[in-house]
């Protein structure tokens, strides 16, 4: 395993993080330090490092024991020795340790991939591309990034780029999210996508927040809500509460694959003003006293 350096550490995440916080920051790492996308003299290190990290903490009962016993539970090393049909050979491809026995056609063939069916198998994952090794060779495919913005990879866009020296089109589906991977002839597209100011994406959901006043809240008011399909109206019953949050059916991300869409949930947000004019304080001392004579306004 990668020396005594934190697991965790290594990927940027906390020890309470979900697998699925831990999958997207390991394919930021992952991405960022690929041998053929970073030439620096470290790069090859740290991905080797971040995808040991990513092999221990995806695996459930890996990650368990690594919180228990740290590195101490990965300690022993590789198949070894000397087969009955030949001389047994190792390998190491990224974190990934392999032997296997040659010669007399020895069918019985030893692995220790942690977990994963083919140590390459990881990379074809996140990358689309393999390499050389025991189990034959394999085409590796050239990967690209790119970066749209929020709304493009809502709704889907055509984007011109350079590769190999040529302008090429890619279109890009409606619903890609940030880590989705497109195949386009020969290469794998990596995309990325900008941050919105209004919209937080879930999945295929949307979360927004709406600001209403104090009154509009208790009496209740329909307001025009901004959506990733335009502008919808929204009734807001009365008595309506802070941090209140109302559902809008099939009006978040569409599917990549299928039909159907996300939904889009609305938090409630209540604006107390700050400054009030004289008539403004008058009315509200006047409610203040008229709840006083009732036990609660609830």
């Amino acid at each position: 395993m990668a020396g005594s350096k934190d697991f965790y550490e290594m990927l940027g995440v906390a020890k309470t993080a979900s697998a699925d916080e831990i999958k997207r920051a390991y394919r930021k790492l992952a991405l960022q330090y690929h041998p053929d996308k970073n030439k620096s003299k470290e790069a090859d290190g740290k991905f080797k490092e971040v995808t040991a990290a990513y092999e221990v903490l995806s695996d459930q009962q890996k990650k368990a024991q690594y919180d228990q016993f740290g590195h101490a539970a990965f300690s022993q090393e590789g198949f070894g020795g000397q087969g009955p049909f030949g001389g047994a050979q190792q390998g190491q491809a990224g974190p990934f340790r392999y032997s296997y026995y040659t010669g007399g056609g020895n069918p019985n063939i030893e692995f220790d991939l942690g977990g994963f069916s083919d140590p390459f198998e990881i990379f074809e994952q996140f990358f689309g591309s393999g390499g050389a090794g025991p189990f034959g060779a394999r085409q590796r495919r050239s990967t690209y990034s790119l970066t749209i913005d929020f709304m493009e990879a809502v709704h889907g866009v055509e984007k011109k780029v350079d590769i190999g020296g040529e302008t090429q089109t890619i279109k890009i589906p409606a619903g890609v999210d940030e880590g989705s991977r497109i195949r386009f002839g020969e290469y794998d597209v990596v995309i990325g996508v900008s941050s919105s100011d209004k919209f937080k994406r879930q999945g295929y959901d949307i979360v927004s927040e709406e600001e209403i006043s104090f009154a509009q809240a208790v009496l209740g008011h329909v307001v025009n809500v901004e959506t990733v399909n335009g502008r919808v109206s929204l009734r807001i019953p009365a008595g309506t509460q802070p941090d209140t949050v109302i559902r809008l059916r099939g009006k978040g991300v569409p599917h990549v694959r299928g039909s159907g869409r996300g939904d889009h949930y609305v938090r409630i947000k209540i604006t107390i003003p700050k400054h009030l004019t004289h008539r403004q304080k008058e009315l509200l001392e006047q409610f203040e006293l008229e709840g006083k004579k009732k036990k609660t306004w609830f």
